[in-house]
Order: structure tokens, then sequence, then C-alpha cells
């Protein structure tokens, strides 16, 4: 399942290197996609809206 979500607060390439690596942690599977210019996060998982949201908060970012 393909899901999107916002993150405003990516910044530069580590931001989305430190998202990739949360949602990896949780689905070593996932495919991550991270566009800095839209601030957005796209994601090919089985993992819950929530769960990739929990993951990028864990990371010290925050998802809308």
């Amino acid at each position: 399942m393909k899901i999107i979500i916002q993150v405003p607060t990516i910044a530069c390439e580590v931001c989305g290197q430190t998202i990739t690596k949360a949602i990896q942690d949780q689905d070593q599977n996932a495919v991550v996609a991270v566009d800095m210019a839209t601030k957005t996060v796209v994601v090919d998982t089985h993992l819950t809206e929530a769960a990739l949201k929990q993951a990028i908060t864990q990371a010290g970012h925050t998802p809308t």
C-alpha cells in the first residue's frame, strides 16, 4: 500500500535519511521516497499510516 505523508520539518538530506531509516526499522521491505521540495514522504509498505507517523515522530520530525 502506498501512503503519502506531509512532514513540514524536513530540512535537508539527512532528515530524509533519518526518516527512511526509522520507517525501514519497522518494515525492512518498505520503499521510501522523501521529496524535500514538497516536504512529503511516500512509502510503499504494509504498515498503517498511524505506524508510519509514529516512526517519523520518533525520528524527531512532525508529520501532519
